[in-house]
């Protein structure tokens, strides 16, 4: 089975209000790229991966005015692909979703949330994901109250042999520090909101915990949006969202071969999965922000993992129409697994 994650840039902006793709040649909000264009080249990628399950992030907006599993679904059929059964979380207010792709033949998938759900005052541990933390950010014996932009998808998966495992899809953020007064103040914001990062990787851990004692085969896969050695942060934090989530000093660690090489070294090339381009500086910034984490369990269900980058994967760059296609699609590749289930 080939299970992916892949997080398409403003997925949302190629869907009308009825949730059917404008394929026209309006600019998308991607940089020079039109939504048509933008759509041949998503629909390429997808056809090409061939995935029985993708874990869409940015997924298309869903709430009062869209449907994200139906714009899902109807890009689905536009391409004619196999994973052409949608489902989704917990809405937010982001226009990114979170949700799953994946072929109704294969397997199945069901939104199935975990943790007691809170009030504003929040809850310890790991309360399910829609809700509020109560936790120390600061030390500083106050507690703070921790929320998810986008909540992370957690679902109960059965393939069609019968093997039942859970998916949790996520996508972890820092923001920017808008408002800032000045470079000090600017520093200030930056802080404080990677310790909320911070902190909703440790309650992502905290479900995964739970999950791993209780014995449940668990992958967790997404774009968790900081790495070792990514930023200034590193030293005065001293662990990355990814190293918090693999739960690497823990009882119960996951596994990533591209987390586990960038994290084995301080100085050389390392896996990317990402292309920024930095206005400023007039250049290409590549980062591994992408990952399919797995549990001892699945490690030894003989997954082969595989990053689908255009400019450094042989065989995308081997295919002119498919390293086109990925370099136009988004600003992120998607990442695979291919693992007996």
């Amino acid at each position: 089975m080939r299970i992916a994650t892949y997080n398409v840039e403003w997925f949302s902006g190629l869907f009308d209000d009825n949730d059917a793709l404008h394929n026209d040649d309006a600019w998308s909000s991607r940089r020079d790229v039109t939504r048509a264009q933008q759509t041949a080249a998503v629909g390429h990628v997808f056809r090409a991966m061939d995935a029985d399950a993708v874990m869409v992030v940015e997924a298309p907006d869903s709430g009062a005015k869209h449907d994200g599993t139906a714009a899902l679904e109807h890009f689905a059929a536009r391409f004619d692909l196999r994973a052409r059964k949608a489902v989704m979380g917990f809405a937010n207010n982001t226009q990114q979703e979170i949700a799953l792709l994946y072929d109704p033949d294969v397997l199945t998938a069901t939104h199935d949330p975990q943790g007691v759900p809170t009030g504003p005052e929040g809850a310890t541990g790991a309360p399910r994901f829609d809700g509020v933390l109560s936790i120390d950010l600061d030390i500083d014996a106050t507690r703070d109250s921790v929320v998810f932009s986008k909540p992370p998808l957690e679902l109960a998966v059965t393939s069609v042999s019968g093997t039942a495992f859970r998916m949790i899809g996520a996508h972890l953020k820092s923001k920017a520090p808008h408002g800032a007064r000045d470079d000090a103040h600017a520093m200030q914001i930056a802080i404080a909101n990677r310790r909320k990062q911070l902190a909703q990787a440790i309650w992502l851990r905290a479900r995964v915990d739970a999950h791993l004692a209780d014995g449940v085969p668990l992958m967790v896969m997404g774009d968790l949006n900081d790495g070792p050695g990514l930023d200034v942060f590193e030293d005065l934090f001293g662990r990355s969202s990814v190293e918090i989530v693999l739960g690497t000093q823990g009882a119960h660690p996951l596994y990533d071969p591209h987390a586990a090489r960038a994290l084995s070294q301080r100085i050389g090339a390392t896996p990317t999965t990402s292309r920024f381009w930095i206005r400023q500086e007039k250049r290409f910034l590549q980062a591994l922000l992408d990952y399919i984490m797995v549990c001892p369990d699945l490690r030894a269900r003989n997954p082969r993992w595989r990053i689908w980058h255009p400019l450094d994967d042989p065989d995308c760059w081997r295919n002119p129409a498919l390293r086109d296609a990925l370099v136009t699609a988004s600003d992120h590749f998607p990442v695979t697994v291919d693992i007996d289930l």
